[in-house]
């Protein structure tokens, strides 16, 4: 599903740094290249392989770590510790593309989050038009990558992207994640959250009635059955989601390929007979059947 990534850049949060933003002349002429804190040096040798670097060109690169103190930063609120974990490994290339290409994710060695939990919760950082390369040295989760991908797209635009904005998009790529786990399937968890999100943005739901309904309505339309504790998470979810500047149509193009697998399920006409279904159902309770 994925095009081959040639060249990309990346870096993933450095409290380091000096300063939050580099100029954008400056930050085009050299690509990212955002490697976890405590790789040891076969590790580091293994992901830089996978993500095509040689080690004697990293010069050629903006090099920054990110700590495993950074990734507790951001994923306290929603991982235990056990799944964050106690090393910073994850590393991350992004590249900038032509407008209108969309968002374009390959994993390596990631076993937690999948290359359409990252596209859909990239959309909803803001991010547009990039190909993106989440790498581990061996198995591991991935979930600090996340950072480092909207870190490195601040970097390469100078666009900055809001706390609000971070903190929904870490807190979608988990409940995606979690829930994935939970009915062991991905592409549905995806197309689930990826369909509730259009439709909350669509409509622009904000109320707690109205975001529960499209909940529901999209659990016919994917055919899942979610818990009372999935639906509260997802509830929570969408109304920080419901509150960002996003555009509903830029979103379903950037992450194009999820979008075009829910076309080929005829949600909406499944949606339009699980609504007459509904209404009969009222209908038929009101003169007591």
């Amino acid at each position: 599903m994925r095009k081959k990534i040639w060249a990309a850049s990346a870096v993933l949060m450095a409290g380091v740094m000096s300063c939050p933003f580099t100029a954008l002349a400056d930050s085009v002429e050299k690509p990212y290249l955002s490697l976890g804190a405590d790789l040891n040096q076969k590790e580091k040798e293994e992901v830089l392989r996978l993500l095509d670097v040689r080690e004697d060109s990293l010069d050629d690169y903006m090099v920054v770590e990110i700590t495993n103190e950074d990734e507790h930063t951001y994923l306290d609120n929603y991982l235990s510790a056990s799944v964050i974990g106690s090393r910073a490994l994850s590393s991350v290339f992004i590249e900038k593309t032509k407008k209108g290409s969309g968002i374009d994710v390959t994993t390596k060695n990631i076993t937690y989050c999948t290359e359409g939990m990252y596209e859909n919760a990239l959309t909803t950082a803001g991010i547009s038009d990039a190909d993106v390369v989440v790498a581990g040295p061996f198995n591991i989760t991935g979930t600090a990558a996340l950072v480092g991908a909207m870190r490195a797209y601040e970097e390469m635009t100078g666009e900055p992207i809001s706390e609000e904005s971070k903190d929904a998009a870490t807190n979608e790529l988990v409940v995606t994640s979690e829930l994935a786990s939970s009915i062991g399937d991905s592409d549905k968890a995806e197309q689930l959250l990826a369909l509730i999100k259009e439709e909350v943005l669509s409509s622009d739901v904000k109320t707690e009635k109205g975001i529960e309904g499209v909940i529901s309505d999209c659990e016919e339309k994917i055919q899942i059955e979610l818990t009372e504790e999935q639906r509260q998470q997802i509830a929570e979810l969408m109304d920080k989601i419901s509150n960002l500047d996003l555009n509903v149509e830029k979103i379903k193009e950037q992450a194009a390929d999820i979008y075009e697998e829910l076309s080929k399920l005829n949600v909406n006409t499944e949606g339009i007979f699980a609504a007459i279904k509904a209404f009969l159902a009222k209908i038929l309770s009101f003169f007591g059947f």
